[in-house]
């Protein structure tokens, strides 16, 4: 009978296990929309600079500004993250 209780979760084990689940598709879905949004910006950075050449200066000014806050997506979802598994 002692077997069967020791094979049982906890409720602290299974808010860990809820914990990590949360913070991994956090992550995932975090680094993986700001992959394409960059991968995005960028395609359309180049196509716009190969379009007008001449305002190539001010669309990579602007793409490097967007790609940071897009950056930014991804640091917020690493963040999220943690929270959820370093605060109780």
């Amino acid at each position: 009978m002692e077997e069967i209780t020791k094979s049982i979760l906890t409720a602290s084990d299974i808010i860990t296990i809820t914990k990590v689940i949360c913070a991994s598709f956090t992550i995932m879905l975090g680094a993986g929309f700001a992959a394409f949004a960059q991968g995005k910006v960028i395609s359309q950075t180049v196509d716009a600079i190969s379009r007008q050449p001449e305002s190539a200066n001010d669309i990579r000014f602007t793409m490097i500004i967007g790609v940071a806050m897009i950056e930014s997506l991804a640091i917020y979802c690493l963040l999220i993250s943690l929270i959820f598994l370093f605060v109780k």
